[in-house]
């Protein structure tokens, strides 16, 4: 860690300690964790095929149920996110903080299935889907709920004779990714959206075919102070924090949501949750 990052982060540590401790304990732990935002995002492209104009693709990422979010709010989030009448459905990663110890029952199970896009709902695991023995665990709930996993590989989504690729690749910190093999057989003419939970593996990304990437696992630092911004991003969420990027010389664009949920701490503080709408547009 440089000096300055090192400095930053225990400055504003300290002024999270306190503040936290003070007068904002209550909003950052009951009142912002609570309030949802919906991004709605334009993504030109300029393979975006005519068909696609307008295509609606709504992502939720990172909800850590268990920690601090509870059965009762993915249920009114479900049904905030079927209002929105998406084309297709993305979770890119850790839906549950802690497989390990969480009673997954059959409620979990219905209330994802009641999900519903045109196209499909598809997932990735994250980090914490396979920490705690949660890999099959993960797959089964998912499967149950009508999800499709995308792990190294990928789906052809087609409307009225024009076509889309959505692929996505395994955790890179727990699971095996291989993004060759996640595209494979893809042309370099069609759009290709990449899943990919970790938001820094777009330095990877941005050396393949690929136009899109979509990920989560930053929270946005969670707790952003003032003047100084956020205190602490995991491993492989350094780089790209929050909102978008363009990265290489294509470029590739980089979208990292800041997730539903929380982690390590319950608190948010200038990083509200969100789910995001990306709108495909011709540019």
């Amino acid at each position: 860690m440089k000096r300055r990052t090192f400095l930053k982060r225990l400055f504003g540590g300290i002024i999270t300690l306190f503040g936290l401790s003070g007068g904002t304990y209550y909003y950052a732990r009951e009142i912002e964790p609570n309030m949802l935002d919906v991004h709605y995002i334009d993504i030109h492209s300029s393979k975006t095929p005519s068909a696609f104009e307008g295509y609606k693709i709504l992502q939720f990422t990172d909800t850590h149920i268990g920690f601090q979010y509870t059965i009762d709010q993915l249920e009114e989030l479900i049904d905030k996110m079927n209002q929105l009448e998406p084309d297709m459905i993305v979770f890119t990663g850790d839906l549950i903080d802690n497989p390990r110890t969480y009673q997954i029952d059959e409620r979990l199970i219905s209330i994802l299935g009641r999900l519903k896009a045109r196209d499909g709902k598809f997932w990735i695991y994250g980090n914490h889907d396979h920490g705690g023995y949660g890999t099959d665990i993960l797959k089964d709930v998912f499967q149950q709920s009508g999800f499709e996993l995308l792990q190294n590989g990928h789906r052809q989504i087609d409307k009225n004779g024009d076509m889309i690729y959505l692929a996505g690749i395994d955790d890179v910190l727990l699971g095996r990714p291989d993004i060759e093999e996640a595209i494979a057989g893809i042309s370099n003419e069609q759009l290709t959206i990449l899943l990919a939970h970790e938001p820094d593996y777009a330095d990877i990304t941005k050396d393949y075919p690929i136009d899109i990437q979509l990920s989560g696992h930053s929270h946005g630092g969670q707790v952003q102070i003032p003047f100084i911004g956020y205190i602490y991003t995991p491993h492989l969420a350094q780089k790209y924090v929050e909102g978008k990027y363009e990265i290489g010389s294509y470029p590739l664009q980089l979208f990292v949501s800041r997730g539903i949920g929380t982690t390590r701490l319950p608190y948010r503080f200038f990083c509200k949750p969100e789910i995001t709408v990306y709108q495909l547009k011709k540019s």
